[in-house]
This record gives structure tokens, C-alpha cells and sequence, in this order.
């Protein structure tokens, strides 16, 4: 994969983050400003997951929040407080009309 979105795959991007923090939303905080997460579930660590793989994680959920709060921080309890990436990248593609996919950016086709 390249490391430059090309044009579908930046207005897939755009319309993930316009969804603001899939966590804030669960949490009813209101919509707050996202970043774009990757799907990590299944991959290596040098491996990023499909530009279609992603998931709006605001900065305090993403990277600032600490230990359980932050996914970068810790996260299997950051899985445990919120649910998994794999869940909250299906509820992600449900909100945006997506077909199901696999958590690497393949479709399911169910």
C-alpha cells in the first residue's frame, strides 16, 4: 500500500473524522474533533492497516489520555473500557452506510 490516500480513500478519511470521537459519542460527551486511527487488530507492528481500515478517535482517546484512556497508552484496557477496534470500526462503517469488513480493509460480504 502507499503511503499517500488517493482520492477515494482521503474522502473516506474526511468522512470518518467528520463522525468526531467514535469513544465521545458512545460516551454521550457530544461530538468532539477526531483524529484518524488504523486498525491495528491483525496486523504486525510495522504493518498500518487500509485507509478504509480506520477508526475517528479524538487526541485524549488516541494519544493524550494516559494508561485505559488513551489506545496508544494501553490497548487491551482501552479495549476493555471501550470495546475493541474491531467493534468500533463495524458501528464506524454502520454510521457511514460501509459494507462490513474484516478489520483489514477486505469486505466481508456479509
Amino acid at each position: 500500500m502507499s503511503k499517500a490516500a488517493n482520492k477515494a480513500e482521503r474522502e473516506h478519511l474526511s468522512r470518518v473524522a467528520t463522525l468526531g470521537c467514535i469513544v465521545c459519542r458512545n460516551l454521550d460527551y457530544g461530538e468532539t474533533p477526531a483524529e484518524i486511527h488504523h486498525v491495528t487488530t491483525g496486523k504486525g507492528l510495522a504493518l498500518r492497516a487500509s485507509h478504509f481500515s480506520t477508526i475517528p478517535l479524538c487526541q485524549y482517546h488516541h494519544r493524550t489520555g494516559g494508561y485505559g484512556v488513551a489506545l496508544h497508552a494501553g490497548k487491551r484496557q482501552w479495549e476493555r473500557n471501550f470495546g475493541s477496534e474491531l467493534d468500533l470500526l463495524g458501528q464506524v462503517n454502520n454510521e457511514l452506510g460501509l459494507m462490513a469488513t474484516n478489520g483489514i480493509g477486505e469486505n466481508t460480504h456479509a
